[in-house]
Parts: C-alpha cells; structure tokens; sequence
C-alpha cells in the first residue's frame, strides 16, 4: 500500500506557485517542494490544515491511498 501526495495537481488547478502557496501557508519553500515531489514519510497535520486551508480544498485532494498488494 502506498499513500501519493498529489499536491502538485492541486496547486496546479488553482494556479498558485510554490513560492505563493509558501508565503501563505508559512513553510519553507525547501519543505513544500518535497510534499509536492513525494519525497516525504509524514506530514504535519498543522501543515496539512494550513495548505488545506489556503488551497481551499480537504485532505483527499491531496492525499490519495493506493493498494498496490496482489489479492
């Protein structure tokens, strides 16, 4: 099983930037690029509730579970 962050789909439907979404939410740029890569084990639910906030979207946008084990 696997959790996928789909940050960058969500920041591309509502056309904010990086930089911008950074600047809102109050996190380093260093630590957004790396939720919008993928490249992270956990996330803040702090973090989670503020880009949710500023986004104006839920949780399930952004995080998505794939069961990737073989029935």
């Amino acid at each position: 099983m696997s959790i996928i962050l789909r940050l960058d789909r969500v920041m591309a439907d509502r056309k904010i930037s990086l930089n911008e979404l950074s600047e809102r939410v109050g996190v380093s740029n260093v630590n957004l690029s790396k939720l919008k890569t993928g490249k992270v084990s956990a996330i803040r639910f702090s973090t989670l509730n503020a880009i949710c906030k500023t986004l104006d979207c839920q949780p399930g946008d952004i995080l998505e579970f794939i069961n990737d084990q073989e029935n």
